[in-house]
């Protein structure tokens, strides 16, 4: 039964269930319930898919007007990722409901490979994700066999050094952001961050359903009121916004393509792959289509396309969303159609400047309070699959020891490689990229080679899969591990 349900997964049809109709994946809803149903699922993502452009913009030196527009340019690309993997083309896409968007793995290598560059790094950024994209469309068909190197022990590692890596940009948020400014670190902006996370802290305690899994966007707009008189909100990115704008193809300039750049992305690259696969195991599971090795690869074939095509739209590099996973799993509305309604939702999203700046108008203090559980959430995803790591099994305990020490170094001391060649920064300042290669390189040898402990590398599975080990996990109100 999996490999005829995979089958019709890849292929669009389903030849029905015993009583002649088709498979909940495949049914279409009531209009209404499809609108709703698909609202929600933007609204469990929203934050996530923002997040990114939020944060590698300032980093940039970017202003408001261009931080915003990257971020119409993520929702946009998004609602395409998520079109094509739901509705699929030929061979492409999983045909699951599967949410894609920006990858958080992809954060902080394109923080260092644009450090000093400013807003010239973009186009060296969007030339790495179109190589380390394509790349990864051409290594599809072989990836799934490669996935028994990337057990729990891997990915929980990476995905944890994910959400460590991304929590100083809170901490830096819930100071004021700019370090040159007045006031920061002032009691006034922690105190209104403290604030806006003992909302967001309260909200999914005492709400339910839908209405929790939108407490971090609820959160946002609680300390914005907050915050709005008290003088610490600004309307300039939205009086600056266009109501309608399509996302100019290359609007920073024409891709440029660097080595080093280039290898940060692959990695990241790997990670998106390994983390869409467990996701995609996950789903087919949740939604009694069980996605065997042919919807594995149409799920990957749409994560790259839709990774390569982001950067002509100015976006950044897709993958998977965990936690509308959760969202599938909960509501029990297994239809891909709803998720893609999802999609065109956040494809008019992007075409309406306006609406994606709307979002800038959350002070830096009121994202830091909320980023501190929006990232520490991804973390805390990381550590949930680290426990079916088997980490009392062979050396798995030391791989992850090494791959977390040496991945914390860019944070504990960010001097710690200024002796070292320029080009190696780009990877060297990266926690992720360089405990995803430690975590790689200590599996391998540990786990694989010499046949010691084969099946010690993951929770007891050999295969490096953990097919439900996101089925049990709650929607988080974050963006998950991306």
């Amino acid at each position: 039964m999996g490999e005829i349900a995979g089958a019709d997964s890849v292929s669009g049809t389903e030849p029905g269930t015993e009583s002649g109709r088709a498979h909940p994946v495949d049914q279409t809803l009531p209009p209404v319930k499809t609108l709703t149903s698909g609202l929600q699922h933007v609204a469990a993502m929203y934050a996530g898919v923002v997040a990114p452009p939020m944060i590698v913009g300032p980093a940039l030196g970017l202003g408001a007007k261009d931080t915003a527009f990257l971020m119409g340019a993520s929702l946009f690309t998004a609602g395409l990722a998520t079109l094509l993997q739901t509705v699929g083309v030929w061979k492409i896409g999983a045909r699951l409901p599967f949410v894609n968007g920006v990858s958080f793995a992809g954060v902080t290598p394109m923080i260092a490979i644009g450090k000093d560059r400013g807003a010239d790094a973009l186009p060296v950024i969007f030339g790495a994700i179109i190589v380390a994209s394509l790349l990864g469309f051409a290594l599809t068909p072989y990836f799934s066999k490669l996935v028994r190197f990337f057990p729990p022990v891997v990915t929980g590692t990476v995905i944890t050094l994910i959400g460590v890596s991304l929590l100083p940009v809170a901490f830096n948020w819930s100071q004021g952001g700019d370090a040159t400014a007045d006031g920061y670190g002032s009691t006034r902006n922690i105190g209104m961050a403290a604030l806006t996370l003992v909302i967001v802290l309260a909200l999914r305690k005492l709400l339910r359903g839908f209405l929790q899994q939108i407490s971090i966007l609820l959160g946002l707009v609680v300390g914005t009121v907050v915050a709005v008189p008290m003088g610490m909100t600004s309307f300039d990115a939205i009086a600056d916004a266009d109501p309608i704008g399509f996302p100019t193809p290359f609007h920073f300039g024409a891709p440029q393509f660097e080595t080093a750049a280039v290898i940060s992305m692959c990695i990241v690259m790997l990670v998106c792959m390994t983390e869409s696969t467990a996701d995609m195991l996950a789903l087919g599971r949740i939604v009694g289509r069980p996605a065997d090795e042919r919807t594995i690869k149409g799920g990957l074939r749409a994560d790259t396309l839709g990774s390569a095509l982001s950067p002509l739209f100015n976006g950044f590099m897709c993958s998977a969303f965990a936690q509308n996973i959760g969202l599938v799993a909960m509501t029990k509305v297994r239809s891909r159609f709803v998720v893609a309604a999802g999609g065109v939702i956040l494809v008019l999203l992007g075409l309406s400047p306006v609406l994606a700046s709307v979002i800038a108008l959350v002070p830096l203090p009121v994202l830091g309070g909320a980023g501190i559980v929006l990232f520490g959430s991804v973390a805390a995803s990381g550590i949930q699959t680290l426990a079916t790591a088997a980490l009392e099994k062979g050396e798995n305990a030391l791989i992850v020891a090494a791959a977390v020490g040496i991945g914390l170094i860019p944070i504990a001391a960010p001097g710690f490689y200024d002796a070292f060649p320029k080009d190696l920064m780009v990877v060297l300042d990266s926690g992720i990229s360089t405990g995803c290669v430690v975590a790689i390189v200590l599996n391998l040898a540990f786990n694989h080679l010499g046949g010691k402990g084969r099946r010690d590398d993951g929770a007891g599975t050999g295969d490096g899969t953990e097919p439900d080990r996101r089925e049990t996990v709650p929607a988080p109100a974050a963006a998950g591990s991306h």
